[in-house]
């Protein structure tokens, strides 16, 4: 794993000067300024690795949430069989890295994009490569651009309302026939997506589905990928005795969140927890009215898009303490509303958690990660 090591100039938002070894709150930031957790980010990708190993599924984080080549170093050195990503940039941005095992959790139908990774596949002969197919002409288009070395696919079996995968077995086994037949293409296995289900009895039967259609399918040494960061926990339950290899892709939980995971991550059901790893710190610019206050920063600072943005703390004159009573009713291009009475006033320092980390990395292409002091000890460079 290729970790690149670029020096940070005046283009890092929020970054005046060398930050490594300085505090948060006297060195040299600018607000707002987002930060990860280093003891957070640690203890979540040990403690997924640790529950992927026990329940003997191979582990392949989606590295879109993150798009980080330390982070993924750190989830490669814990255990990590390969990683997961959306498109084809992704997964050309990742083999720059050295990545060499890949799924591309996604139809992939970009001429330019399969061109691309055909010949990583031709250059290289240990690059491993998934990719999904749910439709006889996603097979096609495959085929029209693949070079000396097949694309490995996943036939992708969705559910009603969905947002990819063959809605019925037999549309997945006409994908599966067409792929057998098309020349530069071969059956890998069977993948799905849980996360969109709303509840465990709902996974267990779509879960179920899967395997019916893998044994349908009959690929050497099958492939069965499952996985969103909600219902790990009953995948790692019902597929336990599944005779094939299960690759797991979920991602959101090496930073967690205050909102959207925090309320749905298998760790409500089972024993252990996740942390919330990233902060947005910002200043309050102005208290126009009584209960009402604006903070300096917007959607381009933080996510908004599964919940708003979760106030913690205050710091004033030098003093850190928790914040409560106050909630975030909207957020604006540059500007967040708060409402609450809390006696906040211009200048106050006010520490947001996020909600969905997994639109909250690409807003920043340097996160200072800092100790449990505030120290600055390390900086993740993000490639979206």
């Amino acid at each position: 794993m290729r970790v690149p090591d670029e020096p940070v100039g005046g283009w890092a938002k929020g970054i005046l000067g060398p930050p490594e070894g300085e505090s948060l709150f006297d060195g040299p930031f600018s607000f707002p300024l987002m930060v990860a957790r280093r003891d957070d980010l640690r203890h979540n990708i040990a403690t997924v690795a640790a529950f992927a190993r026990d329940h003997g599924l191979e582990l392949a984080p989606h590295a879109k949430t993150t798009m980080a080549p330390a982070l993924l170093a750190d989830q490669l050195a814990a255990g990590a069989w390969g990683f997961t990503v959306a498109t084809p940039s992704q997964a050309l941005t990742l083999r720059g890295f050295g990545v060499g095992r890949i799924v591309l959790a996604n139809q992939v139908v970009d001429p330019a994009g399969l061109r691309a990774i055909a010949a990583e596949l031709d250059a290289d002969p240990s690059l491993e490569f998934l990719c999904f197919a749910d439709s006889v002409a996603g097979i096609e288009i495959l085929s029209a651009h693949a070079g000396s070395r097949p694309f490995r696919v996943l036939a992708e079996l969705g559910h009603v309302g969905g947002r990819g995968g063959s809605r019925t077995l037999g549309e997945l086994l006409d994908v599966v026939a067409a792929a057998r037949e098309a020349p530069g293409v071969e059956v890998a296995g069977v993948a799905g997506y849980e996360g969109g289900l709303g509840s465990a009895a709902e996974v267990r039967a779509y879960l179920g589905r899967l395997q019916e259609a893998l044994d349908h399918v009959r690929a050497p040494r099958p492939i069965l990928s499952v996985g969103g960061s909600q219902w790990f926990d009953v995948i790692g339950r019902e597929l336990a005795a599944c005779q094939a290899t299960i690759i797991l892709r979920s991602g959101a939980y090496v930073s967690h969140d205050d909102g959207y995971y925090r309320e749905r991550t298998p760790y409500t059901r089972i024993d252990g927890e996740l942390r919330a790893a990233l902060e947005v710190w910002a200043h309050v610019l102005s208290v126009p009215e009584p209960g009402l206050a604006v903070l300096g920063f917007g959607k381009r600072d933080a996510p908004c898009d599964e919940g708003m943005p979760v106030p913690k703390a205050v710091r004033r004159e030098g003093r850190t303490k928790p914040l409560e009573g106050v909630e975030v009713v909207k957020v604006q291009d540059q500007h967040t509303i708060c409402a609450g009475e809390a006696g906040l006033r211009p200048g106050d320092l006010v520490c947001f958690g996020i909600s969905h980390p997994c639109t909250a990395f690409d807003k920043w292409r340097v996160l200072p990660v800092v100790d449990d002091r505030h120290v600055v000890v390390d900086l993740l460079r993000t490639y979206f």
